[in-house]
């Protein structure tokens, strides 16, 4: 390990080698920190790069020298959230037959759960909202329809109990 004040002071004056030193030093988590957002080895060793190159442009700024590690990876981890965000901008032309396939099953998904909550009564359909679509504990369900929590267990069961029979079964 390198001592990390004298080489990031020598990359403030200007040595370029200071500092590839210290991003070499700690290469093996700039990549797999690079590679846990963005997947793709190409991709994270670009991000590693674009990192070194905002470290050499941004060195004076960084007060704590021994905040060097910290500070570097934060940059890293902006850049692959940006890349990320980019990413997400475009539709790779290939995958979208996959994707319509999916959209298709879990809209007909939605369409039979919709028709058989649709079935219960309206206090029935509030507790398995909250309880399966938001993942709400029994006791703030309780809380947010002011209901004693016996109240939402009980409906709960009902609930299921009564789309089971809907469902036809144990389904």
């Amino acid at each position: 390990m390198v001592d990390i004040n004298l080489f990031v002071s020598k990359a403030k004056k200007g040595d370029k080698e200071a500092l590839i030193k210290l991003i070499v030093d700690d290469r093996d988590n700039y990549y797999r920190l690079a590679y846990s957002y963005l997947k793709n080895e190409h991709d994270a060793m670009d991000a590693v790069s674009e990192m070194t190159l905002i470290l050499y442009d941004n060195i004076m700024s960084l007060k704590d020298t021994s905040k060097f590690y910290s500070w570097s990876k934060t940059i890293l981890v902006n850049l692959c959230k940006k890349e990320l965000k980019a990413r997400s901008k475009f539709v790779n032309m290939d995958d979208l037959g996959e994707f319509k396939t999916q959209v298709n099953e879990s809209l007909e998904d939605k369409i039979d759960i919709e028709n058989y909550l649709s079935r219960l009564s309206q206090k029935h359909q509030d507790v398995i909202r909250l309880r399966y679509f938001l993942d709400m504990d029994y006791s703030t369900i309780s809380q947010v329809l002011k209901i004693p929590l016996g109240t939402v267990k009980s409906r709960v069961n009902t609930s299921i109990e009564k789309l089971r029979g809907l469902i036809g079964g144990d389904q």
